[in-house]
C-alpha cells in the first residue's frame, strides 16, 4: 500500500468528484431508507465527500455528523449552502471517536466508501467506533459492492474511463488477491499534461462483514441489494448491509 493514504481518494478526486460522479448512486432512495432508519438522534456519516447524502439530510430537518480523512473533499463541502450545519470532522474514520458513547442513532456509510480502509483491522476498527457511538437500538448502514473471489480477478489491467473531446481519462489496475486489494490510478490526459488520481480498495466478503459487526456487538438485521429494499441473494452485485445495536446488554 505504499504511497495511498487515508485521504489518498479524496485529495484525488475532490476537485473533479461532483463533475465526475453526478449520479453515482440511488441519492434519493439513500436518503429516504436513511431518515426511516435514524428515527431520532444524531446521523453520522463516514466518508461525507462533498456532501451527496448529508445536505439533504439536513434538509430534512436531521442532526447530522460527518467525518472525512480528506482536507479536499471538506473544503468542497464547505463551499455549499447549509454546509455549516453539519458538524464535520476531519479524521480517519478508521482511527478518529465519532462522538460521545450512545449519542448517534445512525451510523452509515455509502457506496464503497468504506473499502477505502486500507486492511481487515482498520475495517474492523471502525466497525467498533461505530458501535461504540450508537445509542442501544441504533443502526449501523454498510453499502459496499458484493466482493469477488480474489483468485477470478485479472492480476492487471487497464481499461478507458472517459474519452472526450480535450481529455481522456484511463483506469489502470493492478490486484492482490491474498490481501483482497486493488490499488488503482485515473490517469488523465488533458492538452495541459497528465493528472494522476491514484485510489485504493481493501474488499471483504459479506461474511467477513457480518463477523466484524458481531465482534463489535453489532447483529445484522437486513440486507438488501439496493436501497430501494430489494431481495439481495447470489446474483446481487451490491448490498445495503444494516447491522443493530442491541437494546439493552
Amino acid at each position: 500500500m505504499h504511497g495511498f493514504n487515508p485521504e489518498t481518494y479524496g485529495d484525488s478526486f475532490a476537485d473533479v468528484y461532483d463533475r465526475w460522479y453526478p449520479d453515482v448512486s440511488d441519492t434519493d432512495g439513500t436518503v429516504a431508507k436513511l431518515l426511516e432508519l435514524a428515527v431520532d438522534g444524531i446521523i453520522v456519516e463516514l466518508g461525507i465527500g462533498t456532501g451527496r447524502l448529508a445536505l439533504p439530510l439536513i434538509a430534512a430537518g436531521r442532526s447530522v455528523r460527518g467525518i472525512d480523512a480528506s482536507a479536499a473533499m471538506i473544503a468542497e463541502l464547505t463551499k455549499k449552502p447549509n454546509a455549516d450545519q453539519i458538524d464535520i470532522i476531519h479524521g480517519d474514520m478508521a482511527a478518529v471517536p465519532f462522538g460521545a458513547a450512545g449519542e448517534a442513532s445512525l451510523v452509515f456509510v455509502a457506496f464503497n466508501t468504506f473499502f477505502n480502509l486500507p486492511s481487515a483491522h482498520a475495517q474492523a476498527s471502525c466497525f467498533a467506533s461505530a458501535a461504540e457511538v450508537l445509542a442501544p437500538g441504533g443502526r449501523f448502514v454498510v453499502e459496499t459492492f458484493v466482493a469477488p473471489n480474489p483468485s477470478d480477478l485479472p492480476r492487471r489491467g487497464l481499461s478507458t474511463h472517459t474519452v472526450d473531446a480535450d481529455r481522456v481519462v484511463l483506469t489502470a489496475t493492478e490486484t492482490n488477491a491474498q490481501e483482497q486489494s486493488i490499488r488503482g490510478q485515473h490517469i488523465e490526459f488533458t492538452d495541459g499534461g497528465v493528472r494522476l488520481r491514484p485510489w485504493f480498495l481493501r474488499f471483504a466478503s459479506v461474511t467477513e462483514l457480518d463477523d466484524m459487526a458481531k465482534t463489535a456487538g453489532l447483529a445484522l438485521e437486513e440486507r438488501t441489494a439496493d436501497w430501494q429494499g430489494a431481495a439481495f441473494d447470489s446474483g446481487s452485485e451490491q448490498h445495503v448491509s444494516i447491522y443493530r445495536k442491541p437494546l439493552s446488554d
